[in-house]
């Protein structure tokens, strides 16, 4: 039995046009998670699941497999990325590939190493859960959160939390929007959630987090990959 990754990357891009194979620090963006998945020792076959033929040359430049494209009813701004992993293991099955494990990695993912690739995957093989994903603590107790009403004034969004003191709050943490692992059965079942009691996360330090959906999230994102790289 196998394990593989499979890597989202489709061709319609809004906010940054291309991004999936726009130039990051000098090579495509995909080439980043593509690399990392071969590199992590465990993961057999990275498979990227585009519509766009111009993305499907790219990765087989960098050494994933496009062996079919993905239908364009899933390759719209509305569908989520379980149905799109779902839909690829089927097909992958299908073919008679037998595979175990699969992690999803997403395409613009420069910070994600092949280091935490394979801890994440003992993490998933350690333990009793359903999926191990990726995920940061947030740097604020999000208890104390504020919001602003229509006339401008300010309300808090928990009042029985903003009087308390930080270290009182129990800490919160957000999906890094990077790596989720599992076996296939598990992806297959779509009964089961990746953010539930039966997950875990692997909590990463705030450098190694980013999310790139605008301009200056992508400035900040070389930046930090600079930073890592001269390390």
């Amino acid at each position: 039995m196998m394990n593989i990754a499979i890597i989202p990357a489709r061709g319609g891009s809004k906010r940054i046009p291309r991004k999936n194979i726009k130039k990051f620090c000098g090579q495509p963006m995909l080439a980043y998670p593509i690399k990392a998945a071969l590199e992590s020792g465990v993961i057999d076959k990275v498979i990227v699941s585009t519509e766009d033929e111009e993305i499907a040359t790219v990765a087989r430049e960098y050494g994933a497999e496009v062996p079919f494209y993905r239908p364009a009813a899933l390759a719209d701004d509305h569908t989520g990325t379980s149905p799109v992993v779902r839909d690829t293991l089927q097909r992958l099955l299908q073919l008679g590939w037998d595979i175990q494990h699969c992690a999803c990695i997403y395409a613009t993912t420069p910070l994600l190493s092949s280091v935490l690739i394979k801890q994440a995957y003992e993490q998933l093989c350690e333990t009793s859960a359903d999926y191990v994903f990726t995920s940061a603590r947030f740097s604020f107790p999000i208890q104390r959160a504020l919001l602003q009403t229509k006339t401008g004034g300010v309300t808090p969004f928990d009042p029985a939390s903003i009087v308390k003191r930080s270290q009182d709050l129990p800490p919160a943490f957000h999906d890094a929007g990077q790596l989720y692992w599992g076996s296939c059965n598990t992806w297959l079942d779509q009964n089961k959630y990746i953010f539930s009691e039966k997950s875990q996360m692997l909590v990463l330090p705030p450098h190694l987090v980013q999310d790139i959906d605008t301009l200056e999230d992508w400035n900040h994102a070389e930046l930090l990959y600079r930073m890592l790289q001269s390390q």
